[in-house]
C-alpha cells in the first residue's frame, strides 16, 4: 500500500512555513494532498480529468491571544508557478453543516464540504478527490474528531455509513505526531487512532454493546435451518427467565402473609369503628330534631307577637288615612275662590290628591281595597273631588269671560286714531298667574275637566286678540304716507322718465315689519303663556334664562320677567316635559282656536303694500323670512303657519306682479313697426336696479326667479319683433342685445343670475353683428366672393391648374370680374359705410361695427388673394396691404 501523503513530514512542514506568512500562529493537525472540481461526474461515471486541479487541504489549530478559546481552521492551498505552496482559501469549521460524499464517483473518494456562511449559495461548492478511500477516512475524521472536541457538535454526514467509518477507523490505527510541550521545550508524542476516533461511535454505542451487536449480526449467516435451531434456543431462554419470576415470588410468600395478616387486623378495626359511629348517628338525629321542635314553637311565638304589633301599627295608619279634616272639607265643598282663599284651596286641593293617591295601589296594600271602610271613604272622597272641580271650572270660565270684556270695554287698551299703541298684556297674566297652582291641582285630580276650561280662555282671548291687531292693522295703514306707484313697469309707452317710479315707499316696509315686530313676539308669548298657564306637558317656547321675543325685538314689556309657570309634581319639583310629548297636537288645536283670525289683518298689511308700490314685496318676504328662522319651538305651530302663509301670500303678490309685467313686455311684438331699442329693455335695468335695492334677508331666490322670467320674455320678444321685418332682423337684434348689456353691465357684475343673461345677450349680439356685417359686404361685393365660391366648389372634384380652363372661370372672365368689382374701390367702401350708418337707429354702435366690417371684409379678401395665386399664378390683383391702407383711410 503506497505511503498517505498525510504522513508526508515535509508536506506538513511546507504547509506551517506557508501558514506563518501570513502572520497568524496556526498548528497544523493535518495535511494531505487533494484534486479540487467543480464538475458534475458523466454518465461513463469518471469527472472531467481536465477540471481537476491539485490543491492542500491543511487542518489548522489556533488558540486566540487571551488563551480562552481554540479555533479549527479548514486551510487550502495551492501551488505557485514556482510550486511553492500558497494561502488560497480559509474555512471556518464552526460554520461547518455538511460532509457529504459524491454518490456518482464510483470510487467513492470525492466529497464535499457544506459551509452556511458563504456569501453566494447559487454556486456550488467545491469537490474534493482524493487518492483512495483511505485518504478520505482519515480527513473527515480528523475533521468529524476536530468539530466534536473543540465545537461540542457534529456536521450533518450524507452518503456515508457511520458504522463502517467505525469499523475502519478501529482497524486502521496509524501513529499521528504531534508536538507536546515539555519544560525542556517542544517535543514530538505519538497519537493513536483511538484518540482521533470519531466520537460519533461513542455517542451511539458502548462498547459491550457494540460487542453484543456484532454477536447478533454474526448470527445472520446462519442458514435457514439454524435460524429454527435459534428459536428454540431463545424459546428455552424466556421459559428459564419465567421460572426465574416465580421463584423470586415464592420466596417472598412469607412477607406477603405478613402483610396480609395486618390487613386483616386494620379490616376488623374500621368494622367496630362503623358500628360505633352508627349508634353516636342516631342519638345526635333524635337531639336535633328534639331541638327543632322547640325552636319551632319558640318562632311561632314571637311571629304571631311580631305580627299582632305591626297589625296594630296598619290599622292605625289606615284609620289616620281614612279620616277628613273638617276645614279641608269646607274648603273643597263650599269655600271662596278669591284671590285671598287661593292658598287655602291649593292646599286642600294637595291633601285631596294626596288622600286619594293613598287609597290606590301601590300606596295601599290592594288587601285592604275591598274594606268597607275603605270603599266608603274613596267614594266619599271622589265626591268632594267632582264637586271642587265642577265649581273651580265654573269659576275661571266666567273669570277669564269677565277679564276679557273688562279690556274690551276699556278703548285706552286699543291704537286709535294718531296713537300706535302695543297690546299690554302684563296685568291679563298677573291676575291668571294667580290661579295657575289651581289649575295644576285640577289637571291632577280629573285631566279631563281641562278642555272646557281651555276652549273657554281661547275663545275669550281670541276675541281681544282679534281687536287689536285689527286697531292696530288700520291705524298703521292710517298713519303711513306713501305715494302710489304705477304698476305699469315694461309697457312701451311708459318712459324711462317717470318720476313716480323713484318716489320712496320704504315707510310701506317698515309699516309690515312694525307689525311683525309688534305681534309676532305678542302672539309667541301668549302662546308660551297658554302652554304653561293650561298645564301642556310640552317643551318651552323660550329656554330658562334666555330673552323672550319681545325684548330680542328691542321692545319692552313687562311679560319679559314673567313668574315661574313651569310645571310641577305634587312634591313641589319640576317637570322636565318630553321633547316627543303626546300634548303637542291638541296644543296646537287650542293655539288654532286661541289667534285664528289674526291673519286676515296680517293679509291686509300686505294687500296694502302691494298696492302702493308691487316691488315692496321683496323687502316684505325677506322680513318674514327672518322672523320664520327665528321661530323653531314646536308650541310655536300656529305663528309659524302664520309667518308661512305671509310669505306664501307676498310670494304670490309677487308673482301676480312679474306676469303683469311680462304681459306687458309680450305686448310690444304686436306693433310690428317698432325699430331701434325697445322700450322695455331700459326699463328692465331700471327696475332690476330697485329691485336689487329692496332685497333683504333670503329674498335672493324670489328676485333670480323674477330676473329669469323677465330675460326670458324679453329675449323672446325681441326674437319675435326682429322676424316680422326681415330686412331688419339683425340691426333689431344687434341694437337691442348691446342697449341690454349696456343698461346691465353694473348689476350682471354683482349679480350671477343676471351675469349668466349678460352672457347670453353678448353671444346673441356677436351672431346678430356676424350676419349683418356679412350680408352688407355680399351686397356690395357679390361678383367678387360668388367667382370665389364657384373656384372653391371646383377645387374639390378637379385639379387646381384645370379650373382656369373651365366655362366661366377663365382668365378673362377673372380680370372682368375684378374690373367690375374693385373699379372704383373707394366708393365701394363708402356705399358700405353708408349702408350700415342707414340701417342704424344707435350712432353709438357704428365706430364698433365699422370697424368689424373691414376686419371682416380684409380677412375675406385676403382669402380670395391667396386662392387667386394658388388657381392663377400669372394674374395681378390689388394687394391686401393696398386694400387695407384704403380701408384705414375710410
Amino acid at each position: 500500500m503506497a505511503k498517505s501523503s498525510a504522513d508526508d513530514e515535509e508536506l506538513r512542514r511546507a504547509c506551517e512555513a506557508a501558514i506563518d506568512a501570513s502572520g497568524t500562529k496556526q498548528k497544523v493537525v493535518l495535511s494531505i494532498r487533494v484534486a479540487k472540481s467543480r464538475g458534475m461526474w458523466g454518465k461513463s461515471g469518471k469527472m472531467g480529468r481536465n477540471m481537476a486541479k491539485p490543491r492542500v487541504l491543511a487542518i489548522s489549530t489556533m488558540t486566540s491571544s487571551k488563551g480562552q478559546r481554540t479555533k479549527a481552521l479548514l486551510r487550502v492551498l495551492k501551488y505557485s508557478s514556482g510550486g511553492v505552496l500558497e494561502p488560497a482559501k480559509l474555512y471556518k469549521l464552526k460554520h461547518l453543516s455538511k460532509v457529504e460524499v459524491i454518490q456518482n464517483d464510483p470510487s467513492g473518494c470525492t466529497f464535499m464540504l457544506g459551509f452556511d456562511n458563504l456569501r453566494s449559495q447559487s454556486v456550488s461548492p467545491p469537490q474534493w478527490t482524493m487518492r483512495n478511500v483511505d485518504d478520505r477516512n482519515r480527513i473527515l475524521l480528523c475533521i468529524l474528531n476536530m468539530c466534536k472536541e473543540i465545537l461540542g457538535r457534529l456536521p450533518k454526514v450524507v452518503g456515508m455509513d457511520i458504522v463502517e467509518m467505525a469499523l475502519w477507523a478501529k482497524e486502521n490505527t496509524p501513529t499521528v505526531p504531534n508536538q507536546v510541550h515539555t519544560q525542556d521545550g517542544p517535543a514530538i508524542s505519538v497519537v493513536t487512532q483511538d484518540d482521533l476516533k470519531v466520537t460519533v461511535e461513542r455517542d451511539l454505542v458502548s462498547q459491550a454493546e457494540e460487542e453484543d451487536m456484532e454477536a447478533l449480526l454474526g448470527t445472520y449467516v446462519m442458514g435457514i435451518g439454524e435460524a429454527e435451531a435459534f428459536s428454540e434456543r431463545l424459546k428455552r431462554e424466556l421459559q428459564a427467565l419465567e421460572a426465574a419470576n416465580v421463584h423470586a415470588i415464592l420466596e417472598n410468600e412469607p412477607l406477603i402473609e405478613e402483610v396480609m395478616q395486618g390487613l386483616e387486623s386494620a379490616t376488623i378495626c374500621v368494622e367496630d369503628m362503623d358500628e360505633w359511629l352508627g349508634i353516636f348517628n342516631v342519638k345526635l338525629r333524635h337531639m336535633r330534631e328534639d331541638i327543632e321542635s322547640i325552636e319551632s314553637r319558640n318562632n311561632k311565638l314571637e311571629m304571631q307577637s311580631v305580627n299582632n304589633k305591626v297589625l296594630i301599627e296598619e290599622l292605625e295608619k289606615l284609620l289616620e288615612r281614612l279620616r277628613v279634616p273638617p276645614d279641608f272639607a269646607a274648603c273643597l265643598t263650599g269655600g271662596s275662590f278669591d284671590e285671598a282663599r287661593m292658598l287655602q284651596n291649593v292646599e286642600a286641593c294637595e291633601w285631596l290628591t294626596g288622600a286619594l293617591r293613598a287609597l290606590e295601589a301601590p300606596h295601599l296594600d290592594p288587601c285592604y281595597a275591598k274594606m268597607r271602610a275603605v270603599r266608603e271613604r274613596r267614594a266619599e272622597l271622589e265626591k268632594l273631588k267632582s264637586t271642587f272641580v265642577r265649581r273651580a271650572s265654573e269659576f275661571l270660565r266666567n273669570y277669564f269671560a269677565s277679564l276679557v270684556d273688562f279690556m274690551i270695554s276699556d278703548k285706552s287698551y286699543f291704537s286709535q286714531r294718531g296713537q300706535l299703541k302695543r297690546p299690554d298684556h302684563a296685568d291679563l297674566r298677573y291676575k291668571c298667574r294667580t290661579y295657575a297652582r289651581l289649575l295644576q291641582h285640577l289637571k291632577s285630580l280629573d285631566r279631563n275637566c281641562l278642555g272646557p276650561l281651555r276652549k273657554a280662555y281661547c275663545q275669550s282671548l281670541n276675541l281681544l286678540l282679534r281687536r287689536e291687531a285689527r286697531e292696530f292693522a288700520n291705524e298703521l295703514r292710517a298713519s303711513t304716507k306713501a305715494s302710489r306707484n304705477p304698476t305699469v313697469w315694461l309697457e312701451a309707452s311708459a318712459t324711462s322718465n317717470q318720476s313716480v317710479n323713484n318716489t320712496d315707499t320704504s315707510t310701506v316696509s317698515e309699516a309690515y315689519s312694525k307689525m311683525l315686530t309688534i305681534f309676532i313676539p305678542l302672539l309667541v308669548d301668549e302662546s308660551s303663556f297658554f302652554a304653561h298657564f293650561m298645564c301642556f306637558e310640552v317643551p318651552a317656547l323660550v329656554p330658562p334664562g334666555a330673552p323672550s321675543s319681545a325684548s330680542k325685538n328691542g321692545l319692552t314689556g313687562d311679560d319679559t320677567n314673567d313668574d315661574d309657570l313651569s310645571l310641577m309634581d305634587l312634591d313641589g319639583n319640576d317637570i322636565k316635559p318630553s321633547q316627543d310629548s303626546a300634548e303637542l297636537g291638541p296644543l296646537n288645536e287650542s293655539l288654532q282656536d286661541l289667534l285664528d283670525g289674526i291673519q286676515e289683518d296680517f293679509y291686509a298689511v300686505v294687500d296694502w303694500a302691494y298696492k302702493i308700490d308691487p316691488l315692496r314685496c321683496i323687502s316684505m318676504h325677506g322680513i318674514t323670512e327672518r322672523y320664520i328662522s327665528g321661530q323653531k319651538a314646536d308650541a310655536a305651530g300656529f305663528v309659524r303657519l302664520l309667518l308661512d302663509d305671509l310669505e306664501s301670500r307676498i310670494s304670490m303678490q309677487f308673482s301676480r306682479f312679474v306676469d303683469e309685467a311680462c304681459h306687458q313686455i309680450e305686448r310690444n311684438e304686436r306693433n310690428v313697426k317698432q325699430i331701434g331699442v325697445q322700450s322695455y329693455i331700459p326699463r328692465f335695468a331700471t327696475l332690476a336696479t330697485r329691485m336689487e335695492q329692496y332685497i333683504q334677508g333670503q329674498s335672493r331666490d324670489l328676485v333670480d326667479q323674477a330676473y329669469t322670467k323677465f330675460v326670458t320674455i324679453m329675449f323672446v320678444t325681441l326674437e319675435k319683433i326682429a322676424q316680422t321685418d326681415p330686412k331688419y332682423v339683425d340691426v333689431i337684434l344687434l341694437e337691442n342685445y348691446a342697449a341690454f348689456q349696456n343698461s346691465l353691465y353694473d348689476l350682471a357684475n354683482v349679480v350671477p343670475t343676471l351675469a349668466k343673461f349678460y352672457h347670453q345677450a353678448s353671444e346673441a349680439y356677436e351672431q346678430a353683428c356676424t350676419r349683418h356685417i356679412n350680408m352688407i359686404i355680399f351686397y356690395q361685393f357679390e361678383k367678387l366672393f360668388q367667382f370665389a365660391r364657384k373656384v372653391e366648389d371646383l377645387m374639390y372634384t378637379i385639379s387646381p391648374e384645370e379650373i382656369p380652363f373651365q366655362l366661366g372661370l377663365s382668365k378673362m372672365d377673372l380680370r372682368k370680374m375684378l374690373k367690375s368689382s374693385l373699379s372704383g374701390l373707394d366708393k365701394s367702401i363708402s356705399v358700405m359705410y353708408r349702408k350700415l350708418q342707414k340701417n342704424l337707429t344707435s350712432e353709438e354702435l357704428l365706430p364698433s361695427l365699422w370697424d368689424k366690417c373691414k376686419k371682416e371684409f380684409l380677412d375675406k379678401y385676403e382669402s380670395f388673394v391667396q386662392l387667386v395665386v394658388k388657381i392663377y399664378p400669372n394674374e395681378t390683383i390689388p394687394s391686401v396691404a393696398e386694400l387695407k391702407e384704403l380701408l384705414a383711410n375710410s
